[in-house]
């Protein structure tokens, strides 16, 4: 039996500049699985992503093995120097087969439904990042995604590049862009920052056509960390979506930060999808 790969439509454009098309997985000629291939520019590289890697007949023959490294070929001759794997996380199978073709889980979404808005701790105030506060606020902000983005795996260069262009895209007028919110919290009648937020309230529509924001940006100050103020900002963050009339709140935390995914899971965010990364 032939196993092959065979577009399913025509390569697109992503708005990032990358390019993207779907293929079916054929069994002699008859489409029995599907996936889909993306490039994403980040700086001078290109990152290559598979997603929607699905095998509706004929599981357990290597179907979903040969798509995958299908994928990948179709990715290194896009010229992409890595590629992720966004798997759903009941895809128990899935996870399995990256892990034996040597991917590394990095990343994990988190989602949560939100209803009432939480009260905060007294003792607390959370206030504007304004376009004064704004430059040395994503200063620290780009470093430390730096530093993530290296433990998770990817080289310094990936990282900056990576860094540089998603807070390009995401905030391109600055402290002004529309639809995010970026706050600094503070002790009440203190100035020193003992944290801060970033939010975007409407990252992308659901399947069902309601927006889902995403946490950006969570940072407890080093010499305040330990005391909740992480979850002060998460309760934070879900106070400023409802008031924005969004009830869909996401995240991603590194695989290995046990602490934050400790807490997320306290405040009652579920795993949705998990980011497998490896070299190509």
């Amino acid at each position: 039996m032939t196993t092959t790969l065979r577009p399913e439509g025509p390569e697109t454009p992503t708005a990032a500049g990358g390019r993207t098309r779907r293929w079916q997985i054929c069994a002699n000629g008859r489409q029995v699985g599907a996936l889909r291939t993306t490039a994403v520019p980040h700086g001078s590289q290109l990152w290559g992503e598979i997603a929607e890697l699905e095998v509706r007949e004929g599981r357990g023959r290597g179907r979903g093995t040969f798509g995958a490294l299908a994928a990948e070929e179709v990715l290194r001759g896009w010229g992409c120097t890595r590629v992720d794997a966004n798997i759903p996380e009941p895809a128990r199978i899935a996870r399995a087969l990256a892990a034996t073709l040597g991917y590394t889980e990095r990343m994990r979404n988190l989602a949560k439904r939100l209803t009432a808005a939480p009260a905060l701790p007294t003792g607390v105030t959370a206030d504007r990042i304004g376009p004064a506060e704004f430059p040395a606020w994503l200063d620290e902000t780009a470093e430390g995604y730096i530093r993530s983005l290296v433990e998770s795996g990817l080289s310094e260069e990936q990282a900056r590049a990576k860094s540089h262009l998603d807070h390009l895209r995401q905030l391109p007028q600055g402290a002004d862009s529309p639809g995010v919110v970026l706050r600094r919290l503070r002790a009440a009648g203190g100035s020193e920052p003992l944290g801060s937020l970033w939010v975007d309230l409407h990252l992308r529509d659901l399947p069902g056509g309601e927006p889902l924001a995403w946490v950006m940006v969570v940072e407890v100050s080093p010499a305040h960390r330990g005391r909740g103020h992480g979850r002060t900002l998460m309760l934070l963050a879900e106070r400023e979506c409802l008031a924005a009339g969004v009830h869909n709140l996401g995240l991603n935390v590194f695989s290995d930060n046990e602490v934050a995914i400790r807490l997320y899971a306290s405040l009652g965010y579920r795993v949705t999808n998990r980011i497998y990364g490896k070299s190509l």
